[in-house]
């Protein structure tokens, strides 16, 4: 499913019982019917509930796994901070995990009398221009903070919702949304109300120094991405009295030092109100249970007027304006047309001439622009928001092109929208694609909060919005074209340059930070509370390979594997081959070559167009050490899907033009990745540590070796894939038998096929002492990676492996979250994980990461360093974790069209059944002793291979030195071009 259209779905959609643990289990009174707003031909079956002080209740019952995926989404953001505060709500959604006066502390009264004191401080230090007086009050701050630490509980929020077997536990903050995210047990629906009742009760700003240079430090990410530059011009450009632009949700660095607690009580006890919030789940639960639980620990919460917002109107854009923002990450260009509401009824129309442009695969702009290899990227969506929207292109150039000239080229495809010059199949097509998408994204039940969750901050009706499809398929030609001749004219719109050049940053300076104190074996009294309650366990289910999977060999020879799709009217077919780019590099490719070629009977932007007629996608993908040659859609287009493939497959012919193209192409993107601060860090410099000069990511065919191969040869290649041995995979509704008899008709292969070539490997090298390799890019932040290798793969270490990324290494109330960011707001980004190697004949690895300001990453690597070889021992966090883990477990389900990786995954490493079975067993019998156990043997202790990124004239050389000898590399060193 492309991005457009899960986009439309989102606009458009025991011992003895204590009194405490009778608590949970006490039956609730069954009251009058609850009475649900439902709609009609609803394909979610949501029920909407409001209670008497106006909280609102949505609901969609998915019985596929004993969980819930959870949102409590509060309908105000970043549009309405206070001008002087900007990125107040934002800051405000961090400090929501920090606590109440029950919750998170040691002593309320004692730290409660600390904590108004910073606050008191702030607002003097923050009404004081006086340099030298600003910074004696932030010392006082800091020894005030590190006094209050001294009762504050860090993290036990996270402890307390990890330890019920919650995954995804975050929130986000947007224009004008904040949204708290979490995955739970089903059968902790009860407990997880309990506690978000509690949190959502009272704002308590505790460790609020440190929390607030761990904005500063996401303050800093967004300084080194272009395209959040970008964006904050485009935005400014289109809004120029709108707080869309005028202010950001992340916030001025000026506002950011200078912060009010009292402003950000004051924006809490104004919008955390009842009537201002709701509650949203997708999953295995029963409405009526729900219902009166939220009642139980909502109903009691006071409603209470929220000011409407309000702003002056935009003046009408009459010229076009161009903007420019410099960076060193890949050119681009992004052009906006200013829309109305989400809520006018021309949004239909504008979602609409998004997938007509850009489907991802029979738009306009994908055929004509992206197939015929006019540009490198093209895009095009609507953003849809309360007050005001756009209509937004996109693209990158191709080498030597001009950004005006990829600006002009995206809107010509306008144009063609404007002039009526695209066909009626198309918009049928749009409709049959986002029936697909229907269909497969709400499988899943994040895409389900995600729809109610835009529906209730969108002020919209669940009638209304579950109807899109309706409404979309009621549209006509001519109202696309009037609609695009309405909003988007040739003088109305927005252009922003991103152009390579100096980044603009705001001057970034270390504050001095005490360490706090972190008291990780202390309880709450709210957390002894829910100790008292009962623990709910599940009952968990493996995967049964044998039982799970239908297999037989077809007539043709070839094994054919199937996994009934029960959910939906749609399907996948794959024919897999274990032979990658590692195995032979010019079938990899002749792959992505197939992409560009048409046949004799059709040319290749015509084959896409029939594809998409009917409902279907397909594609190639070649791997390291797999190949897939894949078709999927709507399961009543599977007979016709497969013989288009089978056909192109079979015909392709060659075409000298598309693939000099692709080589110019393939030759930008290489360029374009030695401007991207990620592709350095995780492709350039971990292949080099982990595999040395030659590696997965230099040994690649040349820009001369690519323009000499013979596209014929290429051809021929894909033809003859199918004469190596291969196998089917079929998930879908159709018999299993009809299927196969499907494609023992179409797919004709050789009696004999042919053993696949030898894969090369790369070593994976034994380092001797600590080494550092140094990438230079221009960047605020710095970005740290330590890597050790550890043994080859062992099944019996996993377990432990697991333990230990949940207790030390991930997550907010990790060892390594608490001590990196909690207590020293070293980095807003910290973790550590010992990785399970990709096949049997490879090797652990351990590493941690950080990503922090210059002139902190001395201390932070010194901190990280410190944890690395003396892991803290803190025995409730890790029953926490340990329980954490076995819940997931017991609760977690493979998705019935997944089932077939996992076996190929287990086969692999010569496994018959389900690898959780055997960690599970595992994870009940162990104890701190076997996590030390692990520590002591597989990370401490360990010669670290240092990758660091960031600005050379910057980053602290000496401390690098400290480490090992430091080797500084080019960016030819680490891309092998």
């Amino acid at each position: 499913m492309n991005k457009l259209n899960i986009l439309l779905l989102v606009l458009l959609f025991g011992c003895a019982e204590s009194p405490q643990r009778q608590l949970l289990n006490t039956a609730i009174p069954q009251s009058e019917a609850i009475q649900f707003e439902q709609a009609e031909n609803d394909p979610l079956g949501v029920k909407i509930y409001t209670l008497e002080n106006g909280l609102k209740v949505y609901m969609s019952v998915n019985k596929d796994e004993p969980r819930i995926q959870t949102n409590i989404a509060v309908n105000a953001g970043s549009k309405q901070d206070p001008s002087d505060a900007t990125g107040l709500a934002h800051y405000l959604e961090h400090m929501l995990f920090k606590g109440t006066s029950r919750l998170g502390t040691m002593d309320w009264e004692k730290e409660s009398a600390l904590l108004q004191k910073i606050s008191d401080t702030y607002e003097l230090r923050r009404n004081t221009t006086d340099e030298s007086i600003r910074a004696t009050l932030y010392q006082q701050i800091d020894s005030l903070s590190v006094e209050a630490s001294k009762f504050a509980i860090a993290n036990e929020y996270d402890k307390l919702i990890s330890s019920m077997g919650a995954k995804g536990t975050n929130a986000y903050t947007s224009l004008e949304r904040t949204v708290y995210i979490n995955d739970i047990p089903s059968i902790e629906l009860e407990k997880w109300l309990k506690v978000e009742s509690e949190r959502f009760s009272e704002l308590v700003l505790r460790l609020f120094h440190t929390e607030l240079e761990t904005v500063y430090e996401e303050f800093n990410r967004g300084q080194d991405n272009d395209r959040r530059q970008a964006y904050a011009k485009m935005m400014a450009a289109l809004y120029k009295k709108h707080t869309y632009g005028t202010q950001t949700t992340i916030g001025t660095g000026e506002h950011l030092k200078s912060p009010s607690m009292e402003e950000i009580h004051q924006y809490f006890s104004t919008y955390y109100v009842p009537n201002n919030m709701a509650i949203i789940l997708a999953g295995d639960f029963e409405p009526e249970n729900a219902v009166q639980l939220i009642e139980k620990y909502f109903g009691e919460y006071k409603s209470k007027p929220v000011p409407s917002f309000t702003f002056e109107k935009e003046d009408p854009i009459v010229s076009p304006e161009v903007h420019e923002v410099y960076g060193r990450d890949k050119e681009s260009v992004s052009i906006a047309f200013r829309l109305p509401s989400a809520n006018h009824a021309d949004m239909d129309k504008a979602a609409m001439m998004g997938s007509l442009l850009s489907n991802g695969q029979a738009g306009l702009i994908d055929l004509d622009l992206l197939q015929n290899q006019k540009v490198l990227g093209g895009y095009a969506y609507l953003s849809a928001n309360r007050d005001y929207s756009s209509f937004n292109l996109g693209g990158t150039p191709r080498e030597g092109q001009a950004l005006e000239e990829v600006k002009d080229l995206l809107l010509s495809q306008v144009e063609r929208i404007k002039s009526g010059d695209f066909d009626q199949w198309l918009m049928d097509a749009v409709v049959k694609d986002y029936k697909l998408s229907q269909y497969q994204s709400f499988d899943y039940n994040r895409s389900r909060t995600r729809a109610m969750t835009n529906t209730f901050i969108m002020g919209q009706d669940w009638k209304y919005a579950s109807q899109s499809l309706a409404r979309i398929s009621a549209l006509t030609k001519e109202d696309i074209v009037a609609f695009a001749n309405k909003y988007c004219k040739s003088d109305n719109y927005i252009t922003v340059y991103k152009r390579n050049g100096e980044p603009v940053t705001h001057k970034v300076e270390k504050p001095e930070i005490s360490k706090l104190g972190l008291n990780r074996d202390v309880k709450s009294d709210f957390v002894k509370e829910m100790d008292l309650l009962e623990s709910s366990r599940a009952t968990p289910q493996f995967l049964n390979f044998e039982k799970d999977i239908v297999s037989r060999s077809l007539s043709n020879g070839l094994k054919f594997y199937a996994v009934k799709n029960e959910k939906n009217p749609t399907f996948q077919l794959n024919y897999v081959f274990d032979m990658g780019s590692r195995h032979d590099e010019k079938m990899a490719l002749a792959m992505d070559y197939l992409t560009y070629l048409g046949t004799s009977k059709y040319s290749a932007a015509e084959l896409n167009e029939e594809f998409y007629k009917l409902g279907c996608y397909f594609g190639v993908s070649a791997g390291l050490e797999r190949s897939y040659v894949y078709i999927g859609g709507l399961e009543e287009s599977m007979a016709e899907g497969l013989q288009l493939i089978e056909h192109l497959l079979k015909e392709a012919v060659s075409d000298q033009q598309a693939y000099d193209n692709m080589v110019a192409d393939i030759v930008k993107s290489r360029k374009d990745a030695k401007l991207n601060k990620r592709s350095i860090l995780y492709q350039g410099l971990a292949n080099y540590a982990k595999y040395g000069k030659t590696n997965p990511q230099t040994d690649q065919m040349t820009e001369e070796e690519l323009k000499s191969v013979n596209v014929d040869e290429l051809v021929s290649m894909v033809k003859d894939v199918f004469s190596f041995e291969h196998y089917v995979y079929y998930y879908g509704g159709s018999s299993q038998s009809e299927t196969a008899a499907l494609i023992e008709k179409s797919h004709q292969v050789n009696a004999e096929l042919k053993a696949l070539p030898s894969m090369h490997e790369y070593e994976e090298l034994d380092r001797q002492g600590n080494e550092v390799f140094f990438a230079h890019y221009d960047m605020v932040q710095s970005e740290i990676m330590m890597m050790a290798k550890g043994p080859l793969y062992d099944a019996s270490l996993i377990p432990s492996q697991r333990l230990f990324n949940e207790y030390f290494g991930s997550g907010l109330s990790s060892i390594i979250f608490q001590e990196i960011r909690e207590s020293k707001a070293l980095a807003y980004s910290a973790y550590a994980r010992y990785s399970v190697p990709s096949s049997p004949e490879r090797n652990h690895f351990v590493s941690a990461y950080v990503g922090t300001q210059v002139d902190k990453m001395g201390e932070a690597i010194d901190a990280m360093l410190t944890l690395m070889n003396d892991m803290p021992r803190a025995d409730d966090q890790f029953e926490g974790s340990r329980l954490a883990a076995l819940k997931k477990i017991e609760t977690s389900r493979t998705k019935s069209q997944n089932i077939f990786w996992r076996y190929l995954s287990a086969k692999k490493y010569g496994r018959e059944g389900d690898l959780n079975q055997d960690i599970y067993s595992a994870l009940k019998q162990s104890d701190f002793e076997d996590l030390n156990r692990f520590f002591n043997e597989q990370v401490k202790g360990k010669d670290y291979t240092f990758i660091v990124i960031g600005h050379r004239d910057k980053v602290d050389m000496d401390a690098l030195k400290e480490l090992g000898p430091v080797k500084e590399l080019s960016l030819e060193e680490l891309f092998g071009y």
